[in-house]
């Protein structure tokens, strides 16, 4: 699984950055977590507001942070 953080660095990216590793421990998911600051890489993902989640390529989240349930719900669908 490859997700990436989407963010420029803001307070919100960097606590789903954390939330996102600790859900992949917890879980013991296989996965490659990437944090992506660059805005013009960012808008390709057609993200407005940040923080941002992609799974897999795909954006399944953004302008929050998701719940520690919601979170371990994305990953494991």
């Amino acid at each position: 699984m490859e997700i990436k953080i989407l963010g420029t660095g803001c307070p919100k990216c960097k606590t789903l950055e954390q939330a996102t590793r600790h859900a992949v421990n917890e879980l013991s998911v296989e996965a490659e977590i990437t944090k992506e600051e660059d805005i013009m890489k960012i808008m390709e993902y057609g993200v407005l507001r940040t923080p941002g989640l992609v799974i897999d390529g795909k954006v399944v989240m953004s302008g929050r942070i998701p719940s520690s349930n919601e979170l371990k719900e994305l990953l494991t669908n």
